[in-house]
């Protein structure tokens, strides 16, 4: 296939926290290449995948969410969403139109949700950008409600079009997809074509503990804890990775750890048996953890996780 006849989209994928921006790209890639769990802000850095149709390579930028910043990590983690948008071909807003709609009463997160979303909306007015809507979990809302939504959010004349969606049955992403591949540019590809992911190993390594840690302690462990790869060792026998679990207090150490360790073994059990699959070797992992109060307004942790350090 010649460059002439190849076609390349990139595309930002962006949103309110919890929207389904992760569900949905690594749904449209066909392979997990970000993490999902329940806990708002799960994304911290972008991430990009890619999803090739015929001759259109489609490149998916997974971005944070984009919320209210407080911390240094958070204005770093709404920076690099915003700036996913820069040099894309096509902006993806997606909402939570559940979430969205229970937003009208302003009851607790969902109230926070359509906040965020209705500043995203004005920042692309400010900036005279066009997005393509997509209206997500649409199997949890009737459908008077969500034609209704639809008309509201197209009347604020920042969608060229919307889409119906569900990321996580897949209703309505075919027809999305077919979109993004007519709407390419021509051009020559970005990535190989047996490329799924730009995240290096290191930094996937990270995501899938993090993750991990996420999804066992979703209730007990507050967001103050991050995951970094220390050291990867290619061995005979597999590979060796060496990780630290960084958290605010000595508290959360505790809740990391478990009795004699025995939760922190349940992560890194569950953690390396997922690299194993990625990887398709064996793995021996191992997991510190370490208190460092102020770690999420530390320069240093933050560009360990793609981030540019936002002042």
């Amino acid at each position: 296939m010649s460059k002439s006849d190849t076609k390349c989209a990139m595309i930002a994928v962006i949103g309110a926290p919890n929207a389904g921006k992760s569900t949905l790209v690594n749904a449209l890639v066909g392979a997990k290449v970000s993490i999902v769990t329940q806990k708002v802000q799960t994304t911290r850095a972008r991430i990009r995948g890619i999803a090739v149709e015929g001759d259109t390579q489609l490149v998916f930028i997974d971005t944070p969410g984009i919320f209210a910043p407080r911390r240094r990590l958070d204005r770093a983690m709404v920076a690099a969403a915003w700036g996913g948008i820069e040099g894309a071909d096509q902006t993806l807003l997606i909402i939570d139109a559940p979430a969205y709609l229970d937003g009208e009463s302003e009851r607790g997160g969902a109230g926070k949700s359509r906040k965020d979303a209705d500043q995203i909306i004005e920042g692309l007015k400010k900036a005279d950008g066009k997005a393509v809507l997509a209206l997500n979990k649409i199997d949890e809302i009737a459908r008077p409600k969500l034609l209704a939504l639809a008309q509201e959010l197209n009347e604020t004349g920042v969608f060229s079009d919307v889409f119906m969606i569900s990321a996580k049955n897949g209703d309505g992403l075919g027809d999305l997809k077919v979109f993004l591949t007519d709407q390419a540019p021509q051009g020559p590809w970005l990535y190989p074509e047996d490329q799924l992911s730009d995240i290096s190993d290191r930094l996937m390594a990270a995501e899938v503990t993090r993750e991990k840690l996420f999804l066992r302690l979703h209730q007990e462990l507050p967001y103050d804890s991050t995951v970094e790869t220390d050291d990867w060792k290619e061995t005979k026998k597999g590979v060796r990775i060496e990780q630290t679990i960084f958290v605010a207090r000595d508290s959360q150490k505790g809740i990391v750890l478990g009795k004699g360790g025995a939760t922190l073994k349940i992560i890194g059990q569950a953690a390396r048996e997922e690299l194993i699959e990625l990887i398709g070797r064996p793995v021996h992992l191992f997991i510190h953890v370490k208190v460092r109060q102020g770690w999420a307004d530390e320069a240093a942790r933050l560009r360990n996780m793609g981030l540019d350090v936002v002042e």
